[in-house]
């Protein structure tokens, strides 16, 4: 039976990956959104695939939880906005809620038992979001789309959005379809590229701006604005600096920055290794690898391969003593992991943008004889589900000696 536009009443239960709370109505799991653990709903199914789970919306609240807030947003409601997930929570209990999400996708996935706390990052839950993607909707409005749909919700402004990013996208009209990608940059400039299909071909072109300026780690960056950076304008130096407190590379030394986008976590690593060590930084957008060799021109130690990790790590040469890596929201991967502990680093910091993925990585880490060190867990997307990781992994200590899954071999070679 099809549940879809049906309305249930639902004891919500524990939050999960994705936005959502876990209830349970007639023998199935239904995943709430717009609803907090503890709450009493009246929910409207919004999509029934059939089988043992479906989707719904809390469109009445019949018991609130006491971490309940009326969302700044009015956007931010049952079949509108799809862009946020937790403005009905307390700032708080929104990074308390991802910190479940990060232990329970921890515990089983990868059989890890630890506690999390999310830490803010400065700045507040509002006003902090760099970079939006829009699309238009059919009256030419520029909008987002609701959740899991293509339904555009026209916006006449975005509390979650730098002050200012979206004026330049919000106050015309636009043909009906075209996406358009916003940045803010650290200089306050807006960047605004067009993506639209012209018979049957996709087209991109630059509005304005292009070469978006950003200073992080004690060094000014430029480089294509429509390129990767973190989204929260505090994230960079904060991420940079637990890459750095963790890598420890010693002077001299090897170490590999996979996924490096422009190299700011290279240009710290290559200050700790100094002149005489080297950072291989692999990178598979051609425009970052540019922009990332202009930015660290002074920093000859910084040696830059262009191409898909695990392709490039077939052919990188000596062991690392350290390995970075920021890879995409799906992870690195088995094979990525596995090449990188054949050459048995000291240590690996790994920066996660979703914790399922790196919770999947760990799993393969373990099984390879490292285990996770420690972890830092930061509110770099407040407002929404995402949270931001940076697990230290190091090799198993067994017997009173180190374990190594790759090779005995020390040193650079």
């Amino acid at each position: 039976m099809n549940w879809t536009g049906r309305t249930i009443e639902a004891e919500v239960g524990p939050v999960a990956h994705g936005g959502h709370c876990v209830a349970r109505v007639e023998g199935r799991v239904v995943f709430v959104r717009h609803a907090l653990p503890g709450e009493v709903v009246l929910a409207e199914v919004t999509e029934d695939k059939g089988g043992s789970f479906c989707r719904a919306d809390a469109v009445r609240v019949l018991e609130a939880a006491p971490e309940r807030v009326e969302p700044p947003c009015p956007l931010a409601a049952p079949g509108l906005c799809g862009g946020c997930d937790w403005q009905h929570a307390a700032p708080e209990f929104q990074r308390e809620l991802k910190a479940r999400v990060v232990a329970e996708q921890l515990s089983r996935l990868a059989g890890i038992e630890r506690p999390v706390e999310v830490e803010a990052l400065p700045g507040g839950p509002l006003d902090w979001r760099s970079r939006v993607r829009l699309v238009a909707g059919r009256d030419g409005r520029a909008g987002l789309r609701a959740h899991r749909s293509h339904r555009v919700v026209a916006l006449d402004d975005c509390p979650i959005a730098m002050p200012g990013a979206l004026d330049d996208v919000l106050s015309r009209r636009w043909r009906p379809g075209t996406e358009l990608e916003v940045t803010r940059d650290g200089d306050g400039q807006n960047h605004v590229r067009e993506l639209s299909v012209v018979r049957g071909k996709r087209r991109a072109r630059q509005l304005k701006g292009g070469t978006a300026v950003q200073h992080a780690a004690g060094r000014d960056w430029r480089f294509d604005a429509h390129g990767f950076w973190q989204v929260h304008p505090a994230a960079a130096d904060t991420l940079a600096a637990v890459v750095g407190e963790w890598a420890k590379v010693p002077q001299g030394g090897l170490v590999w920055d996979l996924y490096s986008g422009v190299g700011l976590f290279a240009s710290v690593l290559a200050e700790q290794v100094g002149p005489a060590g080297e950072v291989v930084a692999v990178e598979s957008g051609r425009r970052a690898v540019e922009d990332g060799e202009a930015a660290l021109a002074d920093l000859p130690q910084v040696r830059w391969r262009a191409g898909r990790v695990e392709h490039v790590l077939r052919d990188l040469a000596g062991r690392p003593e350290v390995v970075v890596l920021d890879p995409p929201r799906s992870g690195a991967g088995r094979e990525v992991v596995q090449s990188i502990v054949e050459r048995a680093p000291d240590r690996v910091v790994y920066v996660a943008c979703d914790p399922a993925a790196l919770a999947r990585d760990l799993a393969t880490f373990a099984g390879s004889g490292y285990r996770l060190a420690e972890l830092r867990a930061f509110d770099a997307f407040p407002m929404t589900h995402h949270v931001e990781c940076v697990a230290l992994v190091v090799p198993e200590i067994v017997g009173g000696s180190r374990h190594d899954a790759g090779h005995e071999s020390s040193g650079r070679v």
